[in-house]
């Protein structure tokens, strides 16, 4: 077999080594733009993991690329004249231009032919002159191969919103360092790694506006230089920054990122012979520098590559489908990490407030991909002194002692919201469990309720209780419109609070256009067979066209009636004992309906801009608010993203929660989507996180976070980095409704009590996963804390 690679960078050149290791008698020819030793940029980063997957593809390559590397393990942050460092991070650099010369010259070892300074514009052209059977384009992101074929790869190319320089110089640092620095025009940083024996890269970086404003769009590339210079002098300890970009001028040294993502990476050319090309490395996908992927993917592209050539011997076709199929799954994920780490670098200003020991932590785990079980596992150390610095500040928050003994994870840290102290960070979500009768809450209730208060969360949210009977959504919802409501509620009340450390609250709520429908079990948002009732919303709407009933528009009085039922809804929540109420502005629901574009289509005060949509559920919070006792808490739930083209966007989502702030809103419980049956969400783990970490950072308002939330590893990340303030788990508390006491056993935490009836359960437990973990440890060589974090992780 011929193969032609085009582009000369990591992918093309580590893939023709390892083909012609694989198949000697395979012509290989790389064909390069840039002479042998041209290369820009300075260093590249590998993870330790990324240097195993090398050993395993090629030693020998593995072994001249190891002993070239510049290795370290900690991270260093700086920020507001503090340094925080932690360690356990297993780093490698390397320069470019080093590692380009190795590949070279392992390529030159076993025979790949090696030609430079030619352009390629045509790839059938090249493929013709080599008698090319596979075409490798990997000629960067500006990829002419990509670009020509863009119907097939149908590639997305994404400019995002900071600009960066890529600098070097010969200070030398030990760690990978992060510096914040906040100036008169905003915020710049620089990501600072050593890749030889006395040189380092220096990336400096900043949002679009910062730059502008800055005046960075009006210097010569010198001016630029020096500037950065002037702003980082005291980490540079008097060394100049270097630039190797002489061949650009002015501003152009300064690049904005851009994100590309294909959806298909094989593209076959017609003919009596086709000729695939194939897209890897920066032409097929790019990820942002913070997370150090860019050169990784590049390279396990080839690896995959190789692979599946390998395992489909004498089929083309099989061995491409199968390189498409694993590596778009893979880099996606590796893609949707770096986002997470891009849009943190984006929005340092978001967490500028935060204290140090807290920015750290948030920079060090914004990809998700950390979690707070893995630092601890990388820097035990690190991750103790994290956890009593962070329970000591909540202590006093609340107003309560520091717990002798152990490190307090910060999930079960206590928080106090007006007046009232929640024990731990733990909310049980409300969830629809369709088993009311005329409104009625009865035993069921009592025992799902009151067996998840007795499970270890501080909080218990009963699920949307209807403040009216043609509020519901279905017959079978709870309601809060009639005074045996108000009983069956305060039994349930009652048993929570005399048996239990957990507080209680209740969702009021109004269906809107999705009520007077059948429950889950029976169909999903599917209308009665019979007893229907007239629904109102924002605006006239059919939740499921066809299908739902037609909501009318409310009317004035239909307004005024509708408030007057949730101020009513709210007395009674007082007269039954709740300790904290939340308003349902969310999912397509009654006042959700007034929030979303979508589904206002209102020409009164009530529709039009974001403001004057979201005038009539702030009517009604403040007539609620008005009704609550003052030391007792309000949240409200809101869709923080409709994930609709023209709906609610996390942005809209900032300026909601700081109009519920301005009218006595305690939190924003930071939901998403069900507004409409169009919506296309991003499902993943914690995927609804990042909304109640813009919406605290921006807003300033306290959040709870919800979606997708499942391990006690997922509770403590977001609590330690400031993205929310709670964490509400419902699935897995429907699975066990001791999901917080469990939690807390199986990641060893000893300091949460439990009720004294099953404190013979409790000892069992710890046991056995004590001996769990020390089995474990005795079979890998593994330390306990170590099996715990892996266990966590998979």
């Amino acid at each position: 077999m011929n193969i032609v690679c085009i582009g000369g960078g990591p992918a093309g050149l580590y893939f023709a080594l390892l083909m012609k290791r694989r198949r000697p008698e395979d012509r290989i020819v790389v064909v390069e733009r840039n002479r042998p030793y041209d290369t820009f940029g300075w260093g590249v980063v590998f993870s330790d993991q990324t240097l195993g997957n090398l050993v395993a593809a090629d030693a020998p390559t593995a072994r001249t690329i190891l002993g070239a590397f510049n290795h370290w393990d900690d991270i260093d942050v700086f920020f507001r004249d503090r340094r925080i460092t932690s360690g356990g991070h297993g780093f490698c650099g390397i320069g470019r231009k080093r590692l380009l010369n190795i590949l070279q010259d392992r390529c030159a070892e076993l025979g790949v032919e090696l030609v430079f300074e030619t352009v390629v514009d045509d790839d059938g052209a090249v493929a013709a002159r080599y008698g090319a059977d596979l075409v490798i384009a990997a000629d960067g992101l500006n990829s002419r191969t990509r670009a020509r074929y863009a119907d097939t790869f149908r590639p997305t190319v994404e400019t995002r919103r900071c600009r960066f320089v890529w600098l070097g110089t010969k200070k030398k640092f030990a760690a990978f360092t992060f510096i914040f620095k906040e100036t008169p025009h905003g915020w710049f940083q620089a990501h600072v790694y050593q890749f030889d024996g006395d040189t380092s890269t220096f990336i400096v970086e900043t949002p679009e506006d910062v730059w502008q404003r800055a005046g960075l769009a009006d210097m010569t590339q010198e001016e630029g230089i020096a500037f950065c210079e002037r702003l980082f002098a005291d980490h540079l300890d008097g060394h100049p920054l270097l630039s190797n970009a002489a061949h650009l001028r002015g501003n152009a040294i300064w690049i904005a990122f851009p994100r590309i993502v294909c959806e298909r990476w094989v593209h076959w050319n017609a003919g009596d012979r086709p000729v695939p090309v194939v897209l890897m490395g920066d032409a097929a996908h790019t990820a942002h520098f913070s997370i150090g992927s860019g050169t990784k993917l590049a390279l396990e592209d080839a690896i995959e590559l190789a692979r599946c050539c390998g395992e489909h011997e004498g089929d083309l076709a099989a061995a491409l489908d199968a390189y498409q199929a694993s590596r778009t799954t893979e880099v996606l994920k590796i893609q949707s990490a770096a986002r997470n780490s891009m849009e943190w670098f984006e929005n340092v200003a978001r967490y500028g407030a935060l204290d140090a020991e807290q920015f750290a932590y948030s920079m060090l785990t914004r990809s998700q991909r950390i979690s707070h079980e893995n630092l601890r596992l990388r820097d035990p150390g690190y991750v103790a002194r994290f956890e009593d610095w962070f329970a000591a500040r909540a202590c006093e928050q609340a107003g309560v002692d520091l717990p002798p003994g152990a490190h307090v994870p910060p999930m079960f840290t206590p928080l106090r919201v007006r007046g009232l102290l929640l024990k731990n960070r733990i909310v049980v979500s409300p969830m629809a469990q369709y088993s009311a009768v005329d409104g009625v809450p009865g035993d069921w209730h009592l025992v799902h309720l009151g067996a998840r208060a007795l499970g270890g969360a501080a909080l218990v949210m009963a699920e949307m209780t209807c403040v009216s009977a043609d509020a519901r959504i279905t017959p079978d919802c709870p309601g809060m419109y009639a005074p045996a409501h108000t009983a069956a509620w305060r039994r349930i009340v009652g048993f929570v609070h005399a048996n239990s450390d957990a507080h209680i609250g209740l969702q009021l709520g109004h269906a809107g256009a999705k009520g007077s429908t059948r429950p889950m079990w029976d169909g999903i948002d599917q209308p009665l067979a019979d007893g229907n009732w007239p629904l109102v919303a924002a605006s006239e709407q059919q939740y499921l066209p066809g299908v739902s009933q037609t909501a009318r528009a409310a009317t004035g009085t239909d307004l005024d009636r509708i408030e007057a039922d949730f101020v009513r809804a709210t007395r009674a929540a007082l007269d039954a004992g709740f300790d904290w109420l939340e308003l349902h502005c969310a999912h397509g629901y009654l006042l959700s309906s007034f929030i979303s574009p979508l589904t206002n289509r209102r020409t009164d005060d009530y529709g039009g801009s974001l403001e004057n949509r979201c005038r009539y559920p702030l009517r009604v919070f403040r007539a609620m608010r008005a009704a609550w006792p003052v030391d007792r808490p309000m949240s409200v739930r809101i869709s923080a993203h409709d994930w609709v083209e023209g709906g609610i966007t996390p942005a809209d989502a900032v300026e909601i929660a700081r109009l519920f702030k301005a009218a006595g809103a305690d939190m924003i419980d930071c939901s998403s989507g069900q507004v409409s049956k169009l919506e296309q969400p991003t499902f993943g783990r914690m995927y609804q996180t990042p909304f109640a970490d813009r919406v605290r950072n921006e807003a300033g308002i306290p959040t709870i976070a919800v979606g997708a939330i499942f391990e006690a590893d997922h509770a403590n990340s977001i609590i330690a980095a400031g993205r929310a303030d709670l964490c509400a788990v419902g699935r897995p508390h429907l699975a066990d409704p001791a999901w917080t006491l469990h939690e807390a056993a199986r990641i060893g935490y000893r300091g949460l009590p439990w009720p004294k009836q099953y404190l013979a359960g409790k000892a069992q437990l710890e046991r056995n996963l004590d001996r769990e973990r020390q089995l474990a440890a005795a079979n890998t060589g593994a330390s306990p804390q170590q099996i715990a974090a892996r266990l966590l992780e998979g």
